[in-house]
């Protein structure tokens, strides 16, 4: 009898090769059967909106999700490719506590960027695996609805045009898609309460609001950060794991970019959503490693009275 050691090494190898792919999918089990049927809020920003990569691997994550058997949001702004279409229209950008001031002209520019431009890319990078995204803005079947915010400056409230405050959340349309099986993709834009007109919503506090309506079990926000920094920028170890009290006692002293997504991630956690996460989006496929992992990336926020619980 003639024995092939070529083939046998070659089976052998094929083994060692294949055994940690099969040792990551086991450790994803567990994860899979806590978050299957579950709602997952993900709010779509950063470099992974402008780098092809990782808007790439964003929408595979996405897909994979919803296969998993979760049932996927995805929430949208789009400030760099505001900035960029205001600038060839000749708009200057100019923002006020921390907030872009958004004429009526601007209004006009914001709301073909996002519904025109940073969904539709988005949602055709979804539907390159299937027939399952739809596009929708806060205006579509009255999902947000905002009222004319005037921030506080110097102790004096400021008018910075067409910046919404979120007054309610219609989650029909958006329950309706996820029945049927898609998966909904949300432009930051508000119906008026009160004067007839259209506003642009942070993005952030946007899906915060829609994760808490919904019920969902995860809000997470892609960032161009590792997470919530310990003591920035003495330091750059993430905090991994913070409940609601200890994150709004931080609130005072946090970079401005951080204080609408850790207000988000607030707001998520004390109004019912399990657990509220940030992560670094500059790192393909961080939201499988953060919901799908034993480590997880990033920083995760949790109700205080699941302080000491395992999630």
């Amino acid at each position: 009898m003639t024995v092939n050691h070529s083939e046998e090494r070659k089976s052998t190898t094929r083994k060692h090769t294949a055994l940690p792919k099969a040792q990551i999918l086991i450790e994803a089990l567990p994860w899979l059967v806590r978050h299957n049927g579950k709602t997952v809020v993900i709010k779509f920003g950063g470099n992974a909106m402008i780098d092809d990569e990782l808007k790439a691997a964003f929408a595979q994550d996405v897909v994979f999700l919803h296969h998993a058997g979760l049932k996927p949001v995805v929430v949208h702004g789009g400030g760099p490719q505001i900035s960029r279409a205001l600038d060839r229209h000749g708009i200057v950008s100019e923002f006020k506590a921390g907030l872009r001031v958004t004429t009526e002209d601007a209004m006009d520019v914001v709301r073909m960027v996002l519904a025109g431009q940073v969904q539709r890319e988005l949602v055709g990078l979804l539907n390159r695996h299937g027939p399952l995204a739809v596009g929708l803005t806060g205006e579509d079947a009255h999902t947000i609805t905002a009222t004319r915010h005037r921030p506080e400056i110097d102790g004096e409230l400021v008018d910075i045009g067409r910046v919404g405050e979120i007054t309610d959340i219609d989650t029909g349309a958006i329950e309706a898609l996820l029945a049927d099986g898609r998966i909904p993709v949300v432009s930051s834009i508000a119906r008026s309460q009160d004067d007839g007109h259209v506003y642009n919503v942070n993005a952030d506090t946007a899906a915060a609001a829609l994760a808490a309506a919904l019920g969902a079990e995860t809000l997470m926000v892609l960032t161009d950060v590792e997470g919530l920094y310990e003591d920035w920028p003495h330091s750059d170890e993430v905090i991994s794991r913070l409940t609601a009290s200890q994150l709004e006692k931080l609130l005072p002293d946090l970079a401005a970019g951080m204080v609408p997504k850790m207000e988000g991630c607030l707001h998520a956690v004390r109004n019912g959503v399990h657990t509220a996460r940030v992560i670094d989006g500059r790192v393909q496929h961080s939201i499988l490693l953060e919901i799908f992992t034993d480590e997880g990336i990033g920083t995760m926020v949790v109700p205080d009275e699941a302080e000491g619980e395992q999630s």
